[in-house]
């Protein structure tokens, strides 16, 4: 009976989750920072991210919900519950995106959000825990460096007071662009850093062609892959292009090209799950009738397993060491972050009611860096992906459908229910 009756609930409250709604919502906050194309750039704390900012507080006031912001820029929506000293079901995702960016990276997780919270209000559904939407201030750091600004103050592991002097393009201070936005946004009142969370669940565009590619709707991401970055820099000797004999040549751009052909072969995978990027490489001194002196080539590692990441990491510097010579090679890591585990328990929920909803799902990590990284260290975290039209992400042609966009909307409400129930 029991059983019978929470079906019933949820079907009822998936029932009033609404495409149409969600879907005008996209096309309105697309309207923030509009660029052609159909694209967006929404800069963190810029004017159209504090307009987008109050268009989303309108929202949500006309529902009666009540609207709170941290000293960090974050905003919470929250919808009580019949416990207000419960700590709350959070959801949500951030509003900023990438300067050529799309209509639905980010944004989507806080509209799925406030969707689901009026789902739950159109039906009259109680719920113990309160319930917060977020958006999280500055995740993409493209205008200001880092990303995760926000979720990283927000659980402790940074404080506002460290990227006081962090600038942008234009010399404009965080710490600046911060307070505008703060005394621009009109909310509630100010809510306190740190306060617990029971559980965190962010709905998200997948930004990759997995889902697409295998017929599925839902995503249960059961984390983030780990990365490495490194910094290889080739030192050889320039020399005049039409006098030196090749024999006697230390051509630091052969050398990397060397390097990178031995590296292709070491970092083949036939299951296709390791990310092996080198998205940079600078020649001196760059002309067409000397020698390369000097090449410098940026490497980017990602793998869910931390063995399987490490090893490859440590095989770059065994590739070089034979490859380099006669050049001499130099290797620098410049970021190292472990694969991040989600909940299994939530990951299995999603998974089960994505099931009961009809929705062919699959479990799968995550390939980019996202706020749900940071709060999985805080608090028990799961994401929702949802398929994104030829994965295609951080561009102007991102989209997704209203369909798809609903459907996970339908499952992070249900899953929302009854994680604060």
């Amino acid at each position: 009976m029991e059983t019978t009756t929470k079906t019933k609930s949820r079907n009822n409250l998936v029932a009033h989750v609404k495409e149409d709604r969600l879907w005008s919502r996209h096309e309105k906050m697309s309207e923030f920072g509009a660029i052609p194309k159909n694209g967006v750039n929404r800069q963190a704390l810029s004017r159209a991210d504090v307009a987008a900012r109050k268009e989303l507080i309108s929202w949500a006031k006309a529902r009666g919900f009540n609207v709170a912001q941290d000293k960090i820029g974050n905003l919470f929506i929250r919808r009580p519950g019949l416990h207000s000293s419960a700590s709350p079901v959070m959801t949500g995702s951030h509003m900023d995106s990438q300067p050529c960016g799309g209509r639905f990276d980010g944004i989507y997780g806080v509209l799925a959000g406030l969707e689901a919270l009026e789902a739950m209000e159109d039906t009259g559904l109680k719920t113990s825990r309160p319930i917060d939407v977020v958006a999280w201030t500055n995740e993409e750091g493209s205008r200001f460096d880092p990303g995760c600004m926000g979720s990283m103050v927000y659980t402790g592991s940074a404080t506002v007071d460290a990227f006081d002097a962090v600038e942008d393009a234009d010399g404009i201070l965080f710490r600046d662009a911060l307070s505008e936005t703060l005394k621009d946004t009109p909310v509630d009142y100010t809510r306190a850093l740190s306060e617990p969370v029971f559980a965190y669940l962010e709905a998200h565009i997948e930004q990759g062609p997995i889902l697409e590619n295998t017929g599925n709707t839902i995503g249960a991401v059961n984390g983030i892959q780990g990365s490495q970055r490194f910094q290889i820099e080739i030192t050889g000797k320039s020399a005049h292009a039409g006098t030196t004999p090749i024999a006697s040549r230390r051509d630091a751009l052969q050398s990397a090209i060397r390097c990178l052909t031995a590296l292709n072969s070491v970092m083949q995978d036939p299951e296709d799950i390791l990310r092996y990027t080198v998205g940079k490489l600078e020649i001196m001194p760059n002309s067409p009738n000397a020698v390369a002196s000097q090449a410098e080539f940026s490497i980017d590692l990602r793998h869910p397993n931390k063995e399987f990441l490490e090893t490859k990491g440590k095989q770059i510097s065994e590739a070089c060491s034979e490859a380099a010579p006669p050049c001499e090679f130099k290797i620098f890591q410049t970021f190292d972050k472990p694969p991040t585990k989600f909940s299994p328990k939530i990951v299995t929920e999603i998974e089960q009611i994505a099931s009961d909803l009809g929705y062919p799902n699959i479990i799968l990590p995550s390939g980019a860096f996202h706020d749900a990284g940071i709060m999985a260290s805080y608090c028990p975290t799961a994401m929702i992906f949802v398929p994104c039209a030829g994965g295609i992400s951080h561009n102007e042609a991102e989209f997704a459908s209203p369909t798809d966009l609903v459907a996970g909307a339908k499952v992070l409400a249900a899953c929302l229910a009854d994680l604060a129930a």
